[in-house]
């Protein structure tokens, strides 16, 4: 049991970061595309500015978590993923730098640049954490002892010879880039005014459609690439409640953008993406990293824990920990809130 309250903690430590960090990285997305000049750049900047590093802060704090809870699913996944790894790292790094710096020199060409590796490093993160998540929810091949190793491609067919990626996580990367995207609009429309407002509401309303149709596509390839998700799915009907949520998030997020109840249609896209990512959880539950290769090869919540007594004493160190990061994160957001200035 205690496996499986850490395996939901682990969830909703990745969903909460998705939802706080996806924003930022949707604003990098469509910097480039609906602001106009180097003074709305300027602006979308802002609307990220006092919050984006905290917001990594719940990247660390799942990995942490994760390397407590389930060490065998940490060794596994660091040593496979070891490429795409470093590849997140790095952008990380220049995304972190490019908005840090952007400010500190004049130029023509300076803050171009900032700007442009902000877009880049944002939109490139986007893709890999969705090719990161579709490995997850496709399998990767496992061996006896628990691990794997997967070039960044081979043949982009997700069979048993697949690398990281393939055209399923491509796919995967391609929703989450769309999701994110939508996601960030809704920030900056919430955070701007005036024209840069109109012109990000517009483009998001025109995203939407990409969100719908792409999230069709991934539910039905999904289903099709990961067989434990009907299994799943018809062993326990009340988990269509996940993606249920992500419905009632993506239909509310077009509804109040249509009303111009921007903290709505916000919220909105926050519930989608947390239905989405537990929809993935539930999905290859029990499996924590599903094989390709076997099932019963794959990473369980029972196999791939810590010992249970562990888990117990962590828990009564988890739990005031993460209240009062989630305090300070509260605080920080109610004093800047309200919309940055032109």
């Amino acid at each position: 049991m205690i496996q499986i309250i850490w395996f939901c903690l682990v969830a909703i430590m990745v969903a909460g970061y998705v939802v706080l960090d996806g924003f930022d990285l949707g604003a990098g997305i469509i910097n480039l595309l609906v602001a106009r000049d180097e003074q709305e750049r300027g602006r979308v900047l802002r609307s990220i500015g006092p919050v984006w590093d905290g917001n990594e802060v719940w990247l660390l704090a799942g990995g942490g978590t994760l390397y407590f809870a389930f060490p065998a699913l940490y060794a596994a996944a660091f040593s496979g993923f070891y490429l795409a790894l470093m590849m997140v790292l790095w952008l990380l790094i220049l995304r972190g730098v490019s908005i840090e710096v952007r400010n500190h020199l004049e130029g023509p060409i300076w803050k171009p640049f900032c700007d442009f590796i902000f877009a880049a490093s944002s939109a490139l993160l986007a893709l890999l954490y969705g090719a990161a998540l579709g490995n997850v929810v496709r399998g990767v091949p496992l061996d006896s002892n628990g691990y794997f190793f997967l070039p960044l491609w081979t043949d982009l067919q997700p069979g048993r010879n697949a690398g990281i990626v393939d055209w399923y996580t491509l796919l995967i990367g391609a929703a989450s880039f769309v999701a994110l995207g939508i996601h960030g609009c809704y920030w900056v429309v919430l955070k701007t005014s005036g024209d840069l407002q109109e012109r990000t509401r517009s483009f998001g309303s025109k995203l939407w459609w990409a969100v719908v149709a792409i999230t069709a596509i991934i539910t039905y390839t999904s289903f099709r690439i990961q067989p434990n998700l009907n299994t799943q799915f018809e062993a326990h009907p009340w988990g269509y409640v996940f993606p249920l949520l992500a419905a009632a998030g993506l239909a509310g997020m077009r509804l109040a953008s249509g009303r111009q109840r921007d903290l709505g249609a916000f919220l909105g896209s926050s519930v989608y993406l947390v239905g989405m990512l537990t929809s993935a959880a539930f999905g290859v539950f029990p499996y924590v990293l599903p094989s390709n290769l076997e099932a019963d090869a794959g990473l369980t919540v029972s196999n791939a824990a810590a010992a249970s007594y562990g888990l117990y004493i962590g828990l009564a160190w988890w739990i005031p920990g993460m209240l009062l990061a989630l305090g300070y994160s509260v605080f920080i957001y109610r004093h800047f809130a309200g919309k940055v200035s032109e």
